[in-house]
C-alpha cells in the first residue's frame, strides 16, 4: 500500500445490489445484521452503499472498516407492509421495464379507466421504472384554463372541458417517453383514440365496488360528474359510477391492453381487489404490454 494510503481515506464504492448472505460473516461485536427470513433465503436484495476506510494504525497493521447502510424510498401509497418485499417488487419491476424497453421504442403509454382506478399513482410507478416522464392530462387542462377541473365544469360545462382535453391529448401524442394518466371520460371521443393509438393504451380495470370504496372515502368534491350533497355517499356514488361504467365500459375495452385488478388479486391469492398494490398493477401492466408488443407483426417498427 502506498504511503498516501497511510492516512484514513473514504472511498465510495458501487456494488451489485445482489448480496449473498452466506458470504458475509459478522463478528460478535459487529453491527451487521440480517433477518432470519433473509438468511434462510440465502439472498439479500436491496440497494446498498458501502464506505471502505483503509487505514494504518499505530501498530502498522493494515485494517479496513466496512460500513454498510441501506435506505428505502418509502411511500404510503406504495407501502407493501414489508420493506424487503417492497424493494424486491421494485427491483423486479425495473428488470421487467428493461426487458420491454427495446420493444417500446420510446412510445408513450396512455392509462385509461374510471375515476379512482389509480391511473395517477400507477402512472408514476411505471414512469419511474421505465425512466419516462409522467403527465396527467387533467392537470394540463387546468394549467391551460387556469382553474380546476371541477370549476371548468361549473363555469364552462363538460363540452368545453372535453375540447380542451382533446387538445391536450393531441399535443401529448407528438411527444415520446411519456406515461400519461388520462381523465375517466377521455375514451368517449373517437379522436382521442386516434391520438392514443400512436402509443399504447392501457385500461386499468378495477371492480366497481373497489372504485366506490376509494372515492366515497375521500369525497367527490373534485369529481364534477359524481359530486352530490348526499348523506349516503356510498350508495349515491355507487349508482352514479354504475351508470358511467355502463356507458364507457365498451370504450375502455378498446384499449390495447387490459389490466384486471381482480385477476391480479386472484393470482396473488387475495380475494379483495382493493388490496392490490400499485406496484403489482404496474408489473401486470408491463407484462401485458410486453405480450401485446411481441404479438404485433410490426413490433420491430412500432
Amino acid at each position: 500500500m502506498q504511503a498516501s494510503m497511510e492516512a484514513t481515506v473514504t472511498q465510495q464504492l458501487q456494488f451489485s445490489p445482489w448480496i449473498n448472505s452466506k458470504k458475509i460473516a459478522a463478528k460478535p461485536k459487529g453491527s451487521l445484521h440480517f433477518s432470519r427470513r433473509l438468511i434462510e433465503q440465502q439472498m439479500l436484495q436491496a440497494p446498498f452503499s458501502f464506505n471502505l476506510q483503509p487505514s494504518r494504525p499505530p501498530n502498522h497493521h493494515r485494517t479496513a472498516a466496512l460500513k454498510i447502510s441501506c435506505s428505502y424510498k418509502n411511500s404510503t401509497a406504495l407501502e407493501s407492509g414489508n420493506h424487503f418485499a417492497f424493494v424486491d417488487e421494485s427491483l423486479t419491476l425495473q428488470r421487467k421495464a428493461r426487458e420491454i424497453e427495446p420493444y417500446l421504442n420510446g412510445h408513450c403509454i396512455y392509462l385509461v379507466g374510471m375515476m379512482g382506478s389509480g391511473k395517477t399513482t400507477v402512472g408514476k410507478v411505471l414512469s419511474k421504472a421505465l425512466g419516462y416522464s409522467f403527465c396527467d392530462s387533467d392537470s394540463l387542462v387546468e394549467q391551460d384554463v387556469g382553474t380546476s377541473v371541477a370549476e371548468i365544469f361549473k363555469l364552462y360545462g363538460e363540452e368545453y372541458f372535453r375540447e380542451k382535453e382533446m387538445e391536450s391529448l393531441r399535443k401529448l401524442s407528438l411527444m415520446n417517453q411519456l406515461v400519461v394518466s388520462t381523465g375517466g371520460g377521455v375514451v368517449t371521443r373517437t379522436m382521442n383514440w386516434t391520438y392514443m393509438d400512436k402509443g399504447i393504451s392501457v385500461w386499468l380495470d378495477v371492480p366497481l365496488k373497489a372504485l366506490v370504496k376509494r372515492i366515497s372515502a375521500v369525497g367527490t368534491e373534485s369529481r364534477p360528474l359524481l359530486h352530490q350533497d348526499s348523506t349516503d355517499a356510498y350508495s349515491k356514488t355507487l349508482a352514479l359510477l354504475s351508470t358511467l361504467l355502463e356507458k364507457r365500459g365498451e370504450a375502455y375495452a378498446s384499449a390495447h391492453v387490459q389490466v384486471s385488478c381482480e385477476k391480479i388479486a386472484a393470482k396473488l391469492g387475495n380475494k379483495d381487489a382493493s388490496n392490490v398494490t400499485p406496484m403489482a398493477i404496474a408489473m401486470e401492466a408491463l407484462e401485458q404490454i410486453e405480450s401485446f408488443l411481441k404479438g404485433r407483426d410490426d413490433y420491430c417498427a412500432f
